[in-house]
């Protein structure tokens, strides 16, 4: 692909962090797609405004290849991207750095909007149970915290890669008081708990949510006990490709992360398979807290629409018809009551 070869060392290191889980959290991902962009423009080497934007939809492909679930990472592109206004190279250079820039502002002030917001929805003595790791379901906490309100927290350890234990980390140091427990254990932790608050990795048009892999049983379990689940997401989250009846991919990640070569031989013969998230249908769900505001699922394609329109470009991709585009977008089902099938 044009440009694929003039990489700045800063998208590669970036994309290769991003792949690995080095770099996590939708804002942190974002942040530093955005950076990677901006270091790339700085970096171009180009006389022809049409080859300096070649060069930055590499890059952009590049990143976005990384973690195609990852919404926040694909938004993040959007905003900067689609920006490469100008006559001149200079001109593009400078719409892209200022993009950058505006985008990281505006998530230094998303997060902490957000953590005010959902702090709202927690009381005083409230103790919280919490999947995997979110820096937006903690804002929520910390904000709480900073009000006076004393929590505690049952926190799911999140296999295979445990981002729990980041999460009881950050509790900690919050003074918030912790018990970790193994995932299987959640049901019977749920009559102790007065509030489930959980992040985000994407958020479809009818008010599904995609996240870390287990959110879905534990969703269930949590209208079954009558417990009230939170969704703490910026609006970087929200999937607009959903709006015009894309669908989300479902990421299968490396057996590895569940069992080592060794422990597989001696099994024997099997088929390991790691889907890295599943889907909550909106009727499991009792909010979605954004910078925005809090809305019922059901109600987020209004602030979908409000932000992206009834569609949503892609700036990375090569230029091409729209039909063609449409026809390389292929991602795995989500149905309309929130069900996934794997790609």
């Amino acid at each position: 692909m044009p440009g694929d070869a003039d990489l700045h060392e800063s998208v590669e290191e970036t994309a290769e962090d991003i792949a690995t889980m080095e770099t996590r959290g939708a804002a942190t991902i974002a942040a530093a797609a955005a950076d990677a962009l901006a270091a790339q423009a700085r970096a171009v080497d180009a006389d022809d405004p049409d080859a300096f934007r070649a060069t930055m939809r590499a890059a952009g492909r590049r990143l976005y290849d990384t973690r195609p679930t990852a919404v926040s990472l694909p938004n993040s592109l959007r905003y900067v991207l689609g920006r490469m206004e100008g006559d001149t190279v200079h001109d593009v250079r400078a719409a892209v750095t200022t993009a950058a820039a505006d985008f990281a502002e505006r998530l230094d002030t998303a997060q902490d909007e957000l953590g005010e917001i959902g702090a709202n929805r927690l009381r005083d003595g409230d103790t919280i149970l919490t999947h995997c790791h979110s820096t937006d379901a903690l804002s929520c906490v910390r904000a709480a915290v900073e009000q006076g309100k004393e929590l505690s927290a049952i926190v799911k350890e999140t296999r295979p890669r445990r981002q729990g234990h980041i999460t009881a980390s950050e509790l900690r140091e919050m003074g918030v008081p912790v018990t970790l427990v193994v995932d299987s254990a959640a049901r019977r932790y749920l009559d102790e708990t007065d509030h489930v608050v959980v992040g985000a990795d994407a958020i479809a048009a009818d008010g599904s949510v995609i996240n870390k892999i287990g959110t879905s049983g534990l969703a269930v379990n949590a209208r079954e006990r009558g417990v009230p689940i939170m969704v703490a997401a910026q609006t970087i989250k929200l999937h607009p490709d959903t709006l015009t009846g894309h669908t989300v991919e479902i990421e299968m990640r490396d057996e590895a992360e569940v069992i080592s070569a060794e422990e597989r031989a001696e099994i024997g013969e099997v088929t390991v398979e790691n889907p890295a998230f599943d889907v909550t249908p909106p009727r499991y769900l009792d909010a979605i807290v954004t910078e925005s505001g809090q809305f019922p699922p059901e109600s987020v394609v209004t602030l979908m629409r409000e932000l992206f329109g009834e569609s949503a470009t892609r700036p990375w991709e090569v230029q091409e018809s729209a039909a063609s585009a449409d026809d390389r977008a292929g991602l795995a089902d989500v149905e309309p009551d929130g069900g996934a099938e794997r790609p």
